[in-house]
């Protein structure tokens, strides 16, 4: 069963909502580069899985795990002192603020789309991503 679960983690990805609550096991650098083209993210920073922030986001992002799903978006935990320092730069070159909490929405092309050093709502993010050129394209080519 351990073999299957470990199979299943590894075929499908991380799950939108679990993503949010857990940190990343891989490097930040490997992860946005294996979902560059496929997925969005949604960088979720704190000094420690303590802050009230980072938990306050997690709770408003559990409900929203389908819309999260719907738009190929990821969230990842960016807990500061599990960083590398070269992910520690990337984060920073994408607008996180160690040790502050923050926010950062990066897009499938790898740049920072938005950055908020508050938790963002559901409806706030989505009406971000759906304004981007090629979240109009998807919806198009997906029939919504």
């Amino acid at each position: 069963m351990k073999y299957f679960c470990f199979l299943m983690a590894a075929l499908l990805g991380p799950l939108p909502w679990a993503a949010a609550q857990t940190p990343t096991a891989a490097p930040l650098q490997q992860t946005l580069r294996a979902g560059r083209d496929r997925h969005r993210f949604l960088l979720i920073g704190a000094p420690s899985a303590d802050n009230p922030d980072f938990k306050r986001q997690q709770a408003l992002l559990a409900p929203a795990a389908a819309e999260l799903q719907a738009r190929d978006m990821q969230a990842v935990s960016v807990l500061y002192d599990q960083l590398s320092p070269a992910d520690r730069q990337l984060a920073q070159r994408l607008g996180l603020r160690p040790p502050a909490f923050g926010v950062v929405l990066v897009g499938k092309d790898g740049g920072a789309k938005r950055s908020s050093a508050t938790p963002l709502t559901p409806d706030d993010l989505f009406g971000t991503v759906d304004k981007m050129p090629m979240r109009r394209q998807e919806m198009r080519q997906r029939g919504q």
